[in-house]
């Protein structure tokens, strides 16, 4: 009966993605960012979708388990991007306007004057927004599994999952996102707060709850525990906080270039501080977990183990259905960024009607990549984590190019990256490299090497021409951009 629950709940989710994508704006434009024409309350789901995603569900939950009150690193980051996010999306869109912007790539093509740059962009983005979307559909079939105790209802589910994904993106674009982002915002919020309530009431009931956790591991009230010590929550806050902020990435843009206005950025993004509170929920889980499941408990499985012992097995099975949403809109999000950045900036001779074609085929070879991945099982936090100080390395070109006049050379701008990237994957794959960080993140490491090599590059540019490369592009009217 469960496995019915959620199988019927997917495809509901898909169905309301179709039907989202009804009205359509002609071309590229419409299908990635509706025209630029949505309004205050859709621009608002599409952004608060990426606060709450598998992640939040199973990843924060697995990070209050064994490091206790770090987990709240996310509260942490979620938040101070904000800050930087109020003067900075509003700015970016502005530009994407008025120059015809359509993804991140677009922006540095135009800011740097530099195709190649565009395209490094583009690949960059693309590769490291693949373990993102395998992390959605990670932690949807673990999600399916946990509730069913089915190996087998966990890959029909994935599988599904992926191939309405493929359909609803194709089909609705931006505004099919958008409407399975409001099933979606609702529905999380009811879930994370029945899970809270059921396992801090089944532990005990607030406050005495968080006695009994200090009793059995007062580690978990501070940022101690074993590889989640001070140092790794401030380095990963920071990290994350900056590319964040700096939208580095790539499958956030579609969203931010959609909003009609930059005031309605801005409207939304004073409230999404607040919202980020909904994140104390799962952390809340992972920490009373440890009062009745076993301490061998893999992290990502806590927040349903937990949830089947306080609650009855329909009402996880409600719960999943809205886990299956929170991973198949950002899934639908992160697929349309690698679309449209290996369709608009890869292959950017074709014409429009070549472009569509390269961005359906690009989203499926995508999806069947992440799938066939997801389905070998990966750590979610680590695949986060990736995913954050990779694209973070975007961050110091992109706060280069939003002034009127940009400074700095593109040589200098793609060294940097390139470095940056370089030391995040190498450390990420071959654990011996990342040995002599300890707690830092790798990301927050890998950023502070990309900004020297960007200096060191944009001091021998500027010897050797004798001047500062500025490129004013603030008056060149959209039509005559190549995007």
């Amino acid at each position: 009966m469960m496995t019915v629950i959620i199988i019927c709940g997917i495809i509901l989710i898909g169905a309301l993605g179709m039907l989202g994508g009804r009205r359509r704006e002609k071309g590229m434009s419409g299908w990635l960012v509706a025209g630029r024409k949505l309004p205050t309350w859709t621009s608002w789901f599409l952004q608060a979708g990426e606060s709450l995603t598998t992640f939040s569900f199973l990843g924060l939950a697995g990070l209050g388990f064994v490091g206790g009150v770090s987990g709240a690193y996310a509260v942490g980051y979620l938040t101070a991007c904000l800050c930087i996010q109020y003067f900075v999306a509003p700015r970016i869109r502005n530009i994407a306007a008025s120059r015809g912007y359509l993804t991140m790539a677009d922006f540095f093509r135009d800011r740097y004057r530099s195709r190649p740059l565009s395209i490094i962009i583009a690949v960059v983005g693309a590769l490291f927004l693949i373990p993102y979307l395998e992390l959605q559909l990670t932690g949807l079939g673990l999600i399916v599994q946990l509730a069913t105790g089915s190996q087998t209802a966990r890959g029909l589910s994935m599988v599904l999952a992926s191939a309405l994904v493929v359909v609803f993106v194709i089909m609705g674009g931006i505004r099919g996102i958008a409407r399975v982002s409001i099933f979606k915002d609702f529905g999380m919020l009811i879930a994370l707060a029945i899970v809270t309530v059921g396992v801090v009431g089944f532990a005990g009931g607030f406050p005495e709850v968080f006695a009994a956790v200090a009793k059995a591991d007062d580690a978990l009230l501070t940022t101690h525990a074993p590889g989640f010590d001070a140092i790794w929550w401030v380095s990963a806050v920071a990290i994350t906080t900056i590319g964040a902020g700096f939208q580095t990435f790539p499958h956030l843009w579609p969203p931010m270039l959609a909003a009609k206005s930059g005031q309605v950025l801005r409207s939304n993004i004073k409230w999404l501080a607040v919202y980020q509170l909904l994140l104390f929920m799962p952390i809340t889980v992972g920490m009373v977990a440890v009062l009745f499941i076993p301490s061998s408990t893999v992290p990502n499985q806590v927040l349903f183990t937990a949830a089947q012992h306080a609650l009855p097995e329909w009402l996880v099975a409600v719960v999943a259905v809205f886990g299956a949403a929170a991973a198949m809109v950002p899934a639908a999000a992160i697929s349309m960024g690698i679309g449209s950045l290996v369709a608009n900036n890869v292959t950017y001779r074709l014409p429009e009607r070549g472009r569509f074609v390269v961005t359906r085929v690009t989203i499926i070879v995508a999806m069947v990549l992440a799938l066939a991945l997801g389905i070998v099982k990966s750590d979610i936090g680590a695949l986060l984590l990736l995913t954050y100080g990779g694209l973070a390395q975007m961050a110091p070109a992109v706060a280069a190019g939003l002034p009127r006049r940009v400074r700095l050379s593109t040589v200098a701008v793609a060294s940097g990256i390139v470095a940056g990237v370089l030391f995040v994957a190498v450390t990420t794959f071959v654990p011996a490299a990342g040995l002599a960080l300890g707690s830092w993140d790798n990301g927050l490491v890998g950023l502070a090497i990309n900004v020297v090599v960007l200096g060191i590059v944009e001091a021998v540019v500027r010897m050797r021409r004798g001047s500062t490369p500025e490129f004013d592009t603030a008056d060149i009217p959209a039509e005559e951009v190549e995007v």
